[in-house]
Parts: structure tokens; sequence; C-alpha cells
């Protein structure tokens, strides 16, 4: 077990289980993340075995009720694993973080039967999973999806609409999505399809699609600019039966699911963005104590200390904001305006402080033998999945202005 580590700013008022768990989580990745993450980066390459390690160590199913057989972690504990991830290695975080997404619906949404067979090999770290809910036309105006869901009955004959939801015995998905995480290493699809596209947000159900079912495939791979060892791919449905009893949720509720899912993921992102900033800190707090310019340490120059300090102030700000809205998520508030609050800081803070460090480095940091460009990449990213931040912007105002008008 690693040493004890100190809280940092932000981080007070964790108990003895909290800091314990924070601490096994650095360990693990400083041990199987850090040593080979700039080389899967350079390669594009992901490595499951990094998958299986998480969840021997119980991460596959870390924040998820014990009732369903998950390790029943507060979401303030999630945070401090997500932290350690991020700040070791964004791709492996960003991986574990989809893995936990996909399931959050089917532990709320779901049947008894849905916990049992599809959830158990998830939580065991047996399956890997995917959200699957973005497409070419519908990237942040997630209602405007077009995988369509044809109802068919048990002479497989299309449905019309106003059919009632349990002369259903099939669905049969058309249509793509792009740029899902964990796609084509994941094992089981969250899938986001309308059954109407006239009743816009509510036509759209939520499906649960394994790899391999016939008429689902695999498109094009993402050449990704960051969290490059992190796949993501085009999902290809032409035809791809579904049985009725694979269907999560009702008809119609498939919007309520995944923005639900997508608020709770998006402090999970927060809390890797914090890693992120971080990391980039210490790394170039450590960099201006080793090299001398105009016969001193660059630690001692007012202007180099000056940007540490703000690059500090945005991590803590970043931490304490992360925290907060873990916290009312365990303390079963809404969380909906906290945690784009939440995502949007920590991204852009991971995105400015990883700029500041490349500066502190100087060539060095430019140059992709430090690994500190690393880190800015993939910050970039955080700054436009899970909703870009101009849309978390546009959550955050709305709660505010209806606030106001009271």
């Amino acid at each position: 077990m690693a040493a004890t580590i100190a809280d940092p700013p932000g981080a007070g008022g964790l108990t003895a289980e909290e800091r314990l768990l924070r601490d096994t989580a650095r360990e693990f990745a400083a041990r199987e993340l850090a040593p080979t993450a700039a080389e899967r980066d350079e390669a594009e390459r992901f490595d499951r075995t990094i998958f299986s390690r998480m969840a021997e160590l119980g991460l596959s199913g870390a924040p998820l009720p014990e009732s369903v057989g998950g390790a029943g972690f507060s979401y303030l504990g999630w945070t401090l694993v997500m932290e350690e991830l991020g700040a070791a290695d964004m791709a492996s975080a960003v991986m574990l973080s989809v893995h936990i997404l996909s399931q959050y619906p089917v532990v709320t949404f779901g049947t008894a039967a849905q916990h049992e067979d599809w959830l158990t090999p998830m939580l065991a770290g047996e399956a890997l999973g995917a959200f699957c809910l973005t497409e070419p036309h519908a990237g942040s105006d997630a209602a405007a999806l077009r995988t369509h869901a044809s109802r068919i009955d048990e002479a497989g004959e299309e449905l019309p609409a106003d059919a009632p939801a349990d002369a259903v015995a099939e669905y049969r998905l058309h249509g793509t999505k792009i740029w899902i995480s964990n796609a084509p290493e994941a094992d089981r699809y969250l899938v986001f399809a309308t059954i109407d596209p006239a009743k816009g947000p509510k036509g759209i159900t939520a499906f649960l699609v394994e790899k391999g079912t016939p008429g689902f495939g695999f498109g094009a791979h993402e050449r990704k600019m960051g969290i490059r060892a992190c796949p993501a791919a085009e999902l290809i449905f032409d035809g791809a039966v579904v049985p009725a009893s694979r269907r999560l949720g009702e008809e119609g509720q498939g919007y309520r699911i995944a923005l639900s899912a997508l608020a709770e993921g998006r402090i999970s992102i927060a809390a890797a963005c914090v890693g992120i900033g971080r990391s980039a800190l210490e790394q170039a707090a450590a960099y201006l104590h080793q090299r001398t310019a105009f016969g001193a340490p660059l630690a001692e120059l007012q202007g180099l200390r000056f940007m540490v300090a703000e690059m500090a102030r945005e991590v803590a700000s970043a931490r304490a904001l992360t925290h907060e809205a873990a916290r009312a998520k365990d303390r079963g508030e809404a969380i909906g305006e906290l945690s784009s609050l939440a995502k949007w800081t920590a991204s852009d803070a991971a995105m400015r402080v990883a700029t500041d460090a490349v500066q502190l480095f100087g060539g060095s940091g430019y140059s992709r033998e430090t690994g500190i460009e690393r880190l800015m990449r993939d910050a970039k990213g955080a700054q436009i999945y899970e909703g870009t931040n101009q849309i978390h912007r546009e959550i955050v105002a709305g709660e505010v202005l209806k606030r106001a008008r009271g």
C-alpha cells in the first residue's frame, strides 16, 4: 500500500475509507496505467488486460449499488478513483467511465431479468460496455437522432406506431451511430433509437444490443487527436433484431434515460479532468526545480511562479466543484446543473493547466518525448464529449434563469 497522501486543496473532509480508496487507486494507476500510457497512446492501442485488472480491483462496477452486484462506492469515492486514473492515463479513465455510464440506466430502469442477464457480466468485468447516442446529424442535439426501431409482431410483420407495446415481439434497428467510445472492443451496447420520429424526444427508446447480433456491425474507426488508447468507432445497424425483452424501460423513455445517465457521467469525466490538471501541475512544478536559467532555478522566477499559482487555483477550484456535485448525488439531490458546472469547469481547467505546463516545459513540452503534450491533447477532447462546454453553458444558464423567473 502506498503511503497516505495529504489532502490537496479542494479535497478536504474525506473519511479514512475514502482516503484508503484514493490511495489504492493511485497505487493501481502508477503500477498498471502510467508505465505504458505513452506507448499505447502512440500506437493507438487498446489493452483489454487493463480493463480486466480494473475488474479485479472491483472498479468495473465501483459506484453501482451492492443490491445489483456493484461495489457500492459513494459517488464521491468514485470521483477520487477517477481523478487518479485521469492523472495517469485519460484513455483508461474514459474507457472505464463509459463502461459505468452504460450500466447506470440498466440499474435504474432495468427489469430483474436484465439486472441478472445483462449487468452481471459487466459488473464482473467479463463484458465491456458502450453508450450509443451520438449520430452524424445528432451530436449535441440528441433529440434529433435518426436511428429507427421498427416494431415487429409475432408473425414478423411491422406494427404501426400506435399499436400497443405489448403486441411487439421484437424491434429491428436501422441507422448509424458515430464516435462511440469503447467500440468496437465493447461487448454490450446501450443504443438509443426512435420508434416514431414525429414524436421527437418522446419517440426515443433505449435498447440493449450485444456485439455479434446479426445486422449490427462497425464502420470507420476514429483517428483521434487525444485519448487515443480508448477506441471510438462507427456503429451500423442494418435490420439488427432486438427482442422486446431487451428494450430498456418503456417505449418513449429513452431520452429521459439518456439524460439521467449523462448527468452522472459528467461528474465522472470532471474528476478525470481534475486528474489531468493535477498531473500537469505536478510535472511542471518539478521541472521548474530541475532547470536553471539566468543563473537561477526556474522555480525562483516570479513570472513562472505566478503561472504555477494560477494553475494550482484552477485545479483546486475544479476539484472542489466536482466533489460538491458528487456529494449532491450521494445526498440524492438533483445534479443536472451541478454536473454541467463540474464538467465544464474541470475540462476547461484541465485544458488551461495542461497548455500552461507545455509552455513551462518550453521546447521539451512541445516534444512528444515528455508526455506533457499528451495531457493537452486529452484535455481538449474532454471539452467536447459528454456534451460540449457550450451546451453546458446553456444548461446552467437555463437553470439560473428558471430560478430567477420563480
